[in-house]
Order: C-alpha cells, then sequence, then structure tokens
C-alpha cells in the first residue's frame, strides 16, 4: 500500500461515515485525499496523520472521538494490520508486511520514473544560474551554482514543472572592451590595459585568435580591438560551455545579453514600463520609481547621456521571460547579489507580475575547498576544469548538493576522494554498486526472481523482518521528498535522503541474507528480497541521478 492508497483510503473512511450519518460534516469538507506522514518513532507505525484534529471543530465533536471512529472503519481495510489512536486525536497507521513490501514490486516495475509525481504539473519555470562573465574561465564560485541549479532543474523536472534552464551571458558593456583590449596586448606584447584581465588563459585567448586571423596585426587599432573582442568571446563561451558539460550540466538556452541592446528591446521594456505609470523623467534621466515596491531608492534607466544602464537590461531581459511565456521566472545569484532581490522583484511589479509569485531569487553563499590549488591559467582562482581533474564530476557534484544554497561552505578536498563510509558520495554510491554485485551473484548461483513458468516469485508477506519494514518505509518516501525538494527549491534533501537509504539498505544487508549460503537451498524468501534488493538500486539510481551524480556498478 502507497501513501497515496492509503490517503485515499481514509478519505474514503471520512465520506462512508458521513454518508451513514455517524458523521455530521459537510461532504465539501471531507478532502479528496488525506495527508499522511512517518511517525518520528518507529514504534509508532508505518504512517501518521492528524486529519481528526483538523476536521473536529467542523464536524462538532471531539478530535480523539473523531479519531477512533476512523480507526474502527479504516482498521476493516485491506493491507492495514492496526490503527491506534494516540494523544489528543494522532492515527497511527501500521501496515500489514504484505501491505507494505508490495511497494518493492510497484518500485521495479515503474522503474526509473518511480519517484516522479505532477506536484507542480502547473508549473512553467524558466531557470537562470551561473551567467557568469564570458571573460574568463568558471571557478569554484560558478561551480557551487552549477551543481545546484542543474540539480534543481532536474528536480523540478521530476516534480512535473515544465522548467527551461537558461544562461544569461553578459557580452554586453564595458567589460568586453576591456577583455578584448586584454587579448589584443597579449597578442602585440604590450601592457594589458587598466583594468583589465591578466590571467595566462588570456595569453592562451591571444594565440588561438591570432592563429584563426593572423591579419589582426596589421589591422587599425579600432579593427583589431573589434576583432579581438569577438574573437576572444567567441573562443571563451566555447570553452565555459565545454566545461559545463563535462561537468553533466546542459543549458536549453544561452541568452545574449547584447542581444536585447542590438533588438531595441532595452528603449522598449523602458517604454512598456513607462505605461505602467512607474517611470519618471528627471535629471536628464529616465527613473524606475522601484520605491513604489519597497526597493532602497528608485533606480536609473537610461543616463543623463542617453546610454541605458545594466538595471535597463535587467529589465528588459525579465520582459523578455515574461513574453516568451515564463510565469515563473527562478534567479540564482552569487552571494554579492544581495542588492538585487529588491530591484528584480520592483521589475516585477512594476511589469504587472506579483513578485510573490511570479519571480523567486535565491542567494548562494561562498564556497571553498581546502587543499585546492589555484589557477595556473586564470590567477587568484580554483578553475572548475581543475577542481574536477584533482576531485572528479560526482564528488564535487554530490558534496554541494548536499548543503542548502545558503549555507558558506569549506568542503575538505581529501576527504571527498576517501573510499570511506565517511565520505558521503562513496557511501551512496557504494550503497548502489552492492545492490549490483547482489545482481551478479544472484545470476551466477541461478537464484532467480521469476520461476520457470514465468510467474514472479515475490511474495511481500514474507519481508517481515524489522529491518525490512525500515526500508521499505524509507522507499516510500522518495515520492515525498523529490515534491518536497522541488516546493522548496532544496536538492540538499534528495542529497540526506540518500544517505538515510543507504544506511537502511547497509543494516538490512548486515541482518538479512540475500542470497542462500552455497550449501542452502534458494527458498522463496530469498528470491523475494532480490525484488527488495532491486527496488533500492532502483530508486538510488533515480535520486543520484536528480543530483546529476553516476550510479556506478562496481566500486
Amino acid at each position: 500500500m502507497t501513501p497515496d492508497e492509503l490517503s485515499r483510503a481514509l478519505s474514503a473512511a471520512l465520506t462512508s461515515a458521513v454518508a451513514d450519518g455517524s458523521l455530521d460534516l459537510p461532504a465539501d469538507a471531507v478532502p479528496a485525499s488525506v495527508h499522511v506522514e512517518r511517525p518520528r518513532q518507529r514504534e509508532h507505525g508505518d504512517w501518521a496523520t492528524n486529519v481528526a484534529l483538523q476536521l473536529a471543530k467542523k464536524a462538532g465533536v471531539a478530535p480523539r472521538a473523531l479519531a477512533e471512529e476512523l480507526a474502527s472503519r479504516l482498521g476493516a481495510t485491506p493491507g492495514v494490520k492496526a490503527v491506534d489512536v494516540a494523544g489528543p486525536g494522532f492515527l497511527n497507521i501500521t501496515l500489514d508486511a504484505a501491505a507494505a513490501g508490495e511497494l518493492a514490486r510497484t518500485i521495479v516495475e515503474t522503474g526509473a520514473v518511480y519517484g516522479r509525481t505532477d506536484a507542480l504539473a502547473d508549473q512553467t519555470i524558466n531557470l537562470e544560474y551561473i551567467s557568469a562573465n564570458p571573460t574568463g574561465p568558471l571557478h569554484i564560485g560558478h561551480t557551487r551554482w552549477a551543481a545546484l541549479g542543474d540539480a534543481m532543474v532536474r528536480i523540478l523536472r521530476a516534480a512535473g514543472a515544465d522548467v527551461t534552464a537558461e544562461y544569461y551571458v553578459n557580452d554586453a558593456g564595458a567589460q568586453m572592451d576591456r577583455f578584448g583590449g586584454s587579448v589584443l596586448a597579449r597578442i602585440r606584447g604590450t601592457e594589458v590595459p587598466e583594468g583589465g584581465y591578466r590571467g595566462e588563459y588570456v595569453a592562451e585567448l591571444g594565440a588561438k585568435v591570432l592563429a584563426e586571423h593572423p591579419e589582426i596585426v596589421d589591422l587599425p587599432d579600432d579593427d583589431a580591438l573589434a576583432l579581438a573582442r569577438e574573437s576572444g568571446y567567441r573562443v571563451q563561451l566555447a570553452e565555459i560551455r565545454e566545461v559545463l558539460e563535462s561537468f553533466g550540466v546542459h543549458f536549453d538556452v544561452w541568452f545574449s545579453e547584447r542581444s536585447l541592446h542590438e533588438s531595441g528591446a532595452v528603449e522598449q521594456a523602458v517604454e512598456r514600463l513607462r505605461e505602467q505609470g512607474h517611470v519618471d523623467d528627471r535629471e536628464g534621466a529616465v527613473w524606475l520609481r522601484t520605491t513604489d515596491f519597497s526597493d532602497d531608492k528608485d533606480r536609473v534607466l537610461i543616463r543623463a547621456n542617453g546610454e541605458p544602464t545594466y538595471f535597463a537590461a535587467d529589465a528588459a531581459y525579465y520582459l523578455s521571460k515574461k513574453d516568451r511565456g515564463f510565469p515563473g521566472k527562478i534567479y540564482l545569484l552569487g552571494a554579492d547579489h544581495h542588492g538585487y532581490i529588491n530591484r528584480l522583484k520592483a521589475i516585477s511589479a512594476a511589469a504587472g507580475d506579483d513578485p510573490e509569485r511570479n519571480i523567486e531569487i535565491l542567494i548562494g553563499q561562498l564556497v571553498s575547498v581546502e587543499g585546492a590549488k589555484l589557477s595556473k591559467r586564470a590567477g587568484n582562482i580554483v578553475e572548475l576544469r581543475d577542481l574536477v581533474e584533482w576531485i572528479g564530476a560526482d564528488a564535487v557534484r554530490y558534496s554541494l548538493a548536499r548543503y542548502p544554497a545558503d549555507t558558506p561552505l569549506e568542503l575538505a578536498g581529501e576527504e571527498m576522494l576517501k573510499q570511506s563510509n565517511d565520505n558521503p558520495v562513496f557511501y551512496v554510491q557504494y550503497a548502489h554498486s552492492r545492490t549490483c554485485a547482489v545482481d551478479r551473484n544472484a545470476a551466477e548461483r541461478q537464484v532467480r526472481r521469476h520461476h520457470d513458468d514465468g510467474a514472479d516469485a515475490f511474495d511481500p508477506a514474507l519481508l517481515d523482518h524489522p529491518t525490512e519494514a525500515a526500508l521499505i518505509g524509507r522507499l516510500t518516501e522518495f515520492p515525498r521528498i523529490v515534491a518536497q525538494a522541488a516546493e522548496l527549491r532544496e536538492p540538499h534533501r534528495v542529497a540526506r535522503y540518500l544517505e538515510a537509504l543507504a544506511a537502511d539498505y547497509h543494516k538490512w544487508y548486515g541482518e538479512c541474507r540475500v542470497l542462500p549460503y552455497p550449501d542452502e537451498p534458494v527458498e522463496a524468501v530469498h528470491r523475494t528480497r532480490l525484488w527488495l534488493n532491486d527496488a533500492v538500486r532502483q530508486v538510488l539510481a533515480n535520486g543520484l541521478d536528480l543530483l546529476g551524480v553516476s550510479a556506478p556498478e562496481r566500486m
């Protein structure tokens, strides 16, 4: 019996009590589904609900009396072993072993889609993350958002949301001129301009630009600068994309800031906001009255010299997302972007959206890795490519995904490489590889999940060991964990769940023989436990995939 099936059984018990007059409750007050959750203490049963406390006042009865009425009706439900009333009216529900164990077959047959729900099926979301300037390589700060952002995309989709992953390429403004000037200086062997970029990677870019465009050495300064900027930008952006793909991060859209300026979208955005009544002309400049929406000061859209500000581009970009059909817009920003929260929400409100519903801004805190070496190519940073080469994509992604985004984080590099139970990613991946080893050993010893006639040999009633009850209960929680992680935008919940599942599996493996000893006959319990082993393997694989981490078959 799944939580959804139990929820519907509780709703049916309420409906029948209303229908026969045992419960004086308006029919429309009976919920279509009743929330159930795992008790904190295992001895309190498999599931618990406080529905009696929620409905007692409407029904005009004491909560405990309503709970006792529900207990008597639910106790007759197939698969329910016992229903106890606790405290002022809580229901603690224990399933019989067969009903609980049936979940193992469900998971195996459902496969890769187990855990997926339609909890967020009504949401269409644009999720923008990383969006690093294309003037240098990705570093450890970007790495955190790469891991979290991609995991969030995967989890939101697993919860039914329609998600577009987007990278905003900051390819406009003075920074690009400084970048082009830096590349050109390396080509010509001259001093890098003030405020320019000095890492060895700029010399590498210069060499590539020169190899592709040897004519650059003979061009006039302005033409040479334009070519160095555009060619260097193209090479650097291609490197960013390549590094991210190698890290398992894929973007559906690479949106160019420059396209906003070239298409006239920035000017159009200013006029659209003016039509909404929130734009003023003051001191020769054009302002958006963001103080109307709790910002600490109004923001300039167009400077007195006629040049648009970065804020104007932010407004145009927001409107672009709206026009492209994204009611939900999630921004994942770095630790130094707290000031963006109010101004972006002000843009949302000025555009006629609900800033509490149509936009979310998540701020990530700084991260460092103990023992990481600074990049020789880029100077005083730790590059993503170096981090992955040293520690490995799986360990980096998992370690970053298992902590809330707003937690300052220092990871121990050498600890992430250890093959021990103290290393969380190893602990979870080893659990998966152990389930695969059980399958291989079963095949070698001719222990099959099916009878010779093809019928499955699964008997869930045999899964009655305490460790099996705990393991099955943990497997049951996976869809709820995924939905919760999606709703709260917290991938770390999936990681922590996988660690708990791995612990339950390792304990079960240690206390229950999945396969018989060589001199013992193959019994029904062995065949049945293979199904439970497979169910654990599937959930571990599904959960690791949500984090963008591999599920190895051997370690």
